[in-house]
């Protein structure tokens, strides 16, 4: 039984080599920054977060090393245990002043937040209504909650007023719209506004995935807030990358 499973596996390497599709690590040798040392080349790097450079910026590094010093390497625990430490909370509290929110909770990874997001909020009586065109994090967090799922076309509002009814009338308890704030595999950007009205006129939530539309902003807070009248049926999720 086992020596079958292990030619499939081998079986699938190879398939996946023959047509192109195995993937292998890039071993960069050098900083993380727009120019990096990968093997024996030097390449423009297109494909990182860190799209500011604040990896190698003097000022984080030195607020790292400092932190070090002060805190230790680590948290030697998750946070729901012992792993919070003041320095957490403290830039918790400067990321919900920034968005003007009541507060901001940090993840080790964008994809978790995403991901773990929907399952806490929403029940089996519950419903969420998601964007066809949404990023795949979001949908892997829809999968894993129990929530009733429903889909809409692209930016399409006709659809999605659809989608809200049908969640209405399939007796939902409560429901939340999905939307990426720009989409990331084309740049479009989400019809917020159009959301947040037809949310008020059904009674639903809504989750915003802002992190692309807070790279394209070039201001000095962010103007989400501001655009959006939700009569108190919003609620925005920002994921942040460097």
């Amino acid at each position: 039984m086992r020596g079958d499973f292990y030619k499939q596996l081998t079986s699938n390497l190879e398939t996946a080599r023959a047509e192109g599709l195995f993937k292998e690590e890039r071993i960069i040798t050098s900083a993380q920054q727009a120019d990096i040392t990968v093997g024996d080349s030097h390449v423009i790097n297109f494909c990182a977060n860190n799209y500011l450079g604040l990896a190698n910026h003097p000022e984080l590094i030195a607020a790292a090393k400092s932190g070090m010093d002060s805190h230790g390497f680590g948290m030697a625990s998750v946070r729901f245990i012992c792993g919070t430490q003041d320095t957490h909370k403290q830039l918790e509290k400067k990321l919900a002043d920034f968005l003007g929110m009541e507060d901001a909770i940090l993840y080790s990874s964008c994809f978790d937040a995403n991901g773990g997001l929907f399952e806490t909020l929403l029940g089996p009586e519950d419903a969420i209504i998601s964007d066809a065109l949404n990023h795949a994090s979001i949908i892997d967090g829809v999968r894993l909650c129990k929530a009733k799922r429903f889909r809409y076309a692209n930016n399409d509002m006709q659809e999605l007023e659809a989608r809200l009814k049908e969640a209405r009338e399939a007796g939902a308890r409560h429901v939340l719209i999905a939307t990426d704030g720009v989409f990331s595999m084309d740049g479009v950007i989400a019809n917020l506004q159009g959301v947040c009205d037809l949310a008020d006129k059904y009674d639903a939530l809504v989750m915003v995935d802002d992190s692309p539309r807070r790279r394209l902003r070039r201001r000095k807070r962010p103007r989400l807030p501001r655009i959006l009248r939700c009569d108190g049926a919003r609620r925005y999720h920002h994921r942040h990358v460097g």
